[in-house]
């Protein structure tokens, strides 16, 4: 009788079944988003501008208002080596809380790398290999950027040159060797200032002046920009069907973690064109881009070596403490959350890492699956909607990304765990 009851909380898709097209949010957005503009002369960046760093079927992605967007073949051979992924209901979780609500998570954390983030490492992998590119240069946050890539690198036989947050690259060190196993170089960054603790727009400083002016190279971006949150989305479509298959209707709300946007994007943008689902962003309180920031231009890293982009932000030259949850600590958001969020058609909420990890553990012991320290911000904003709910008596349906295991991050639960873990001010 368990076994039947956690058999039927568990919502897979067979491999055929896999999204053949990304869902691009682009057509239906409140207004259009502006166009990035050059670094120099300020004005919109053309094709030309981005060849030096990217492919130029991204190129073409990140510019596109086509509705949807055909996934190569072969990237799809390399997604059904995990994909489709599972639709969980936390029925465990919903008991603990005594709510009414329903709480669904997509699990990405199945992936090689343990995250979301390989759903769109694999093709920005395929698409530089395939314009005959040798050799990538990236950025990561915690790692799981970093590790997604040289995975996808491994695939397509590419070098890769990581630069890693310092503060990051000496929390969490499996996370390089992860790396360096699948072939990626790892360097902390900012390599020009040892003492410095680094930020994502510093370590992409560092990545950008590598590619530039190499023939053999090009960059690769994790998150923020328009291809790249296309190339989530086959989270949502999946959860879209997944709950269709469990006899469910459409969520109340749909939330996730959010650092540049992409597993927000990914499991939220396919919702965008359903009226009365709310769409939340969930960011740390140390680095409270949408909750906090401004809307306007602002350069993507901290050398103004990027195209200024329309979002929100802190500055370029924001900081931010060194929090566990490596991959959002970043100063911007994507242009096209940035402008969800600004229309009112998203909203954002802002956590302490304190009442975040008590959340992960909370799920841990509930569930069984430690998130990642990104994860749990989800994680937290899920059992708060779930907790609003059991106040009013409403029978709510909340879907959030379960965007990563916390493997590679136990030294933040024994920080947690012993009460080292330093609180944010508000």
């Amino acid at each position: 009788m368990i076994a039947s009851l956690r058999a039927m909380s568990r919502w897979t898709l067979p491999p055929d079944r896999i999204p053949s097209a990304w869902f691009n949010v682009a057509p239906h957005l409140p207004e259009p988003v502006d166009p990035p503009l050059h670094p120099a002369t300020r004005e919109p960046v053309g094709p030309e501008d981005l060849a030096p760093l990217f492919p130029m079927e991204l190129i073409g992605q990140e510019v596109s208002t086509a509705p949807w967007i055909d996934v190569p073949g072969e990237v799809l051979d390399i997604l059904k080596l995990w994909r489709p992924t599972p639709l969980v209901r936390a029925e465990r979780l919903e008991r603990a809380l005594g709510t009414p609500a329903r709480i669904y998570f997509k699990d990405e954390s199945g992936s090689p790398s343990g995250s979301h983030k390989t759903n769109t490492a694999v093709p920005q992998a395929f698409y530089n290999a395939k314009e005959g590119i040798t050799r990538l240069t990236t950025e990561t946050g915690a790692g799981q950027w970093g590790t997604a890539l040289s995975y996808a690198a491994a695939q397509y036989g590419l070098e890769l040159q990581v630069y890693m947050v310092r503060a990051s690259y000496e929390q969490k060190p499996y996370r390089r060797i992860a790396m360096e196993t699948w072939g990626g170089s790892v360097v902390p960054s900012p390599v020009d200032e040892p003492g410095h603790p680094g930020s994502l727009g510093s370590a992409i400083s560092d990545a950008v002046r590598d590619c530039v002016g190499r023939e053999d190279t090009h960059y690769a971006l994790g998150s923020v920009l328009n291809h790249v949150l296309l190339h989530q989305t086959v989270i949502g479509l999946e959860a879209k069907e997944q709950l269709e298959l469990a006899g469910e209707r459409l969520p109340d709300v749909v939330l996730a973690s959010c650092g540049g946007g992409s597993n927000l994007g990914g499991i939220a943008f396919p919702f965008v064109p359903d009226e009365g689902v709310r769409l939340l962003a969930v960011e740390p309180l140390s680095c409270p881009t949408l909750t906090r920031g401004r809307f306007e231009y602002d350069f993507g890293d901290v050398a103004g070596l990027t195209p200024l982009m329309p979002m929100y932000t802190l500055g370029h030259d924001f900081v931010p403490p060194s929090i566990h949850a490596g991959g959002l600590r970043y100063h911007g958001d994507s242009p096209l959350v940035s402008s969800l969020v600004k229309a009112g058609r998203m909203e954002a909420v802002a956590y302490p890492q304190g009442k975040v990890f008590e959340a992960a553990v909370q799920f841990a012991r509930v569930e069984g699956k430690i998130p990642a320290p990104e994860c749990a911000h989800a994680v937290r904003a899920a059992i708060d909607e779930a907790l609003a709910a059991k106040e009013t008596g409403e029978e709510k349906v909340i879907l959030f990304n379960y965007s990563g295991h916390g493997f590679l991050d136990l030294s933040a639960y024994d920080d947690h765990n012993n009460g080292r873990l330093p609180e944010e001010q508000g």
